[in-house]
């Protein structure tokens, strides 16, 4: 895992209010979420039962 460099923004009462991260920390965590989120999707639909060529091809048509 890797090192988020945080600063914490606090209110006039030093209760802690929100975190800044750098942008380049900030889209690595976008980043793993999104794949995450993709794993377990991914994972979800491998009972799925597939498509055949004609029916994949006749589901694409519908879309259009």
């Amino acid at each position: 895992m890797f090192k988020i460099h945080k600063s914490f923004v606090v209110d006039e009462h030093r209760k802690p209010v929100a975190v800044q991260i750098p942008i380049e920390e900030y889209e690595r965590l976008e980043e793993i979420l999104e794949n995450h989120g993709l794993s377990k999707l991914m994972d979800e639909t491998t009972d799925d039962e597939g498509l055949s060529v004609e029916e994949a091809k006749a589901y694409y048509q519908s879309l259009k």
